[in-house]
């Protein structure tokens, strides 16, 4: 056991180190929030603020709809049951020999679904039950192992797992002190070092949900544990990781006509829809600590969730090809191009688009309509549990339209810039000194279930398969309906 605390401070010191002298840390310095200069975070201040959470409970006591809507697909999910009794592990494998990561899964969805119904209906059993097997977690858990897919783990369950905690946090019975050290010493090293290191890869060797993933990680990680450095290079690396998960490069080309490509179509759907997802989740946690990633670079994530959007509604957009390099670092290496996008099968959802529309549209006043479109056509939404029973289905924890369906905003509330000390309002604990803020400018103006079950984080079942790919990249396989009508021609090797 002091092999591992030891082996795990190594590690995120070296991570750290690293990321401090390669990834340009002292920009994101400046665009930390203010409890980066040294204020306090906004509790709760994640996915969700206290007046989120009010205002929740309120729609769903007055009836109002889609918010009821919304908390019957909460109360209709087997994990939102009060009784539900963790099976925490000392290792979680995911990826490889001996793999045990459904359980750590089923137990986040499980904690975050009681967590979120508490706050609902203010029902004590709720908050006792998320707060047991969290505190369960606690005890046990010293470590994440398996092939690459230990990252994916790391940045997917550390996100989550923080978020549901996040929910709980005041309770007297949470163990809050040993909850920091798991996910400081076991999720957030691991992230930190792959933004770092990228397993031992050529930087574009991952595709951007791998950053997006550990990204949301080490954000989540630093909000909940205080850690103003953590918070800083999280941000930093969203505007300026060398990884594809950073913005401009999920994003590299945006077009005349306001929309902007996503990287990942030209890869699946599934894959694609998985990154606007975390990245929403990422930029959420940030404006409720007063960041607005949402707006960074002229809404740069707008335009590019917008082209998703149309795209798996079935339109037509523009595709640039792109060839990524592969490999690791001295080893194997490889080409891989995407010449166009993927097919889609208009059936397949995710539960991602309620947050993401309404933030544009709700809180910013802004036109969105493609959004607002795919959000209405997947409401109301639910969580893990309700997409297919694989771990594909869990990589949101969903219920957008309970959570984030909001009242448009006045024209005053849409022009100003997010704060941390308001996302406090009506929680337990520190709200955001404007003191030493950051200067965050407002957004610029701009113009159902049947998600498939597979895990679309992952790219295989090794670190490194030994392949080279010149042609596109294959469409899904198998029932879908392809709406492009171009030819496509060559393969995708499973990466």
């Amino acid at each position: 056991m002091t092999a591992e605390i030891s082996r795990r401070s190594t590690l995120k010191i070296a991570g750290i180190a690293a990321g401090t002298a390669g990834l340009g840390i002292g920009t994101g310095l400046a665009a930390a929030p203010a409890s980066a200069a040294g204020g306090a975070f906004a509790h709760p201040g994640l996915l969700h603020t206290g007046a989120d959470l009010a205002r929740m409970a309120a729609k769903v006591k007055a009836g109002a709809q889609p918010h009821t809507a919304g908390f019957a697909r909460l109360t209709a999910n087997r994990h939102a049951r009060s009784g539900w009794k963790a099976n925490p592990q000392a290792t979680v494998v995911r990826g490889g020999t001996g793999q045990n990561y459904v359980i750590l899964y089923n137990d986040i969805h499980a904690a975050y679904q009681n967590g979120l119904r508490h706050h609902i209906t203010g029902e004590s059993a709720y908050a006792d039950t998320a707060v047991a097997i969290l505190n369960d977690w606690s005890a046990k858990l010293t470590s994440l192992a398996g092939n690459a897919d230990r990252f994916l783990a790391a940045g997917l369950y550390g996100y989550q797992i923080a978020n549901a905690a996040e929910l709980v946090r005041d309770h007297p019975d949470f163990a809050l002190d040993r909850f920091q050290e798991m996910l400081s010493g076991v999720f957030a090293p691991l992230s930190d070092d792959f933004l770092v290191r990228h397993n031992g890869a050529v930087v574009t060797n991952y595709w951007p949900n791998w950053d997006l993933a550990n990204m949301a990680c080490v954000l989540a990680t630093g909000v909940f544990c205080d850690d103003r450095a953590q918070v800083a290079r999280a941000v930093d690396y969203f505007k300026n990781g060398e990884g594809l998960g950073a913005v401009k490069k999920a994003i590299p080309v945006v077009h005349d006509d306001g929309l902007a490509e996503w990287l990942e179509a030209g890869r699946d759907q599934g894959h694609a829809l998985l990154g606007v997802g975390l990245m929403g989740t990422f930029c959420e946690m940030a404006w409720n600590q007063g960041i607005d990633l949402y707006g960074y670079d002229d809404n740069r994530f707008l335009k590019g969730a917008q082209y998703v959007a149309r795209w798996s509604l079935g339109g037509e957009v523009a595709y640039t090809a792109n060839t990524r390099a592969k490999g690791a670092i001295n080893g194997w290496s490889g080409r891989e191009t995407a010449s166009d996008t993927a097919g889609v099968d208009p059936n397949m959802t995710r539960p991602i688009w309620a947050m993401i529309a309404n933030h544009y549209t709700g809180r910013r006043g802004l036109d969105a309509s493609y959004l607002t479109r795919i959000a209405a056509k997947a409401a109301p939404e639910g969580g893990g549990g309700d997409y297919g029973p694989n771990s594909g289905g869990y990589d949101q924890l969903g219920f957008g339209t309970l959570a984030f369906t909001r009242d448009r905003a006045t024209a005053a509330e849409a022009s100003a810039p997010p704060s941390a000390s308001t996302a406090a309002s009506g929680s337990g604990s520190g709200a955001t000194s404007k003191k030493g803020a950051p200067s965050v400018s407002p957004s610029p103006t701009a113009s159902a279930q049947g998600g498939r079950g597979e895990d679309l984080a992952a790219t295989g079942t090794t670190d490194f398969p030994a392949w080279t790919a010149a042609g596109g990249v294959a469409a899904l396989a198998g029932g879908l309906l392809l709406l492009r009508r171009r030819n496509r021609a060559g393969g995708r090797p499973e990466s």
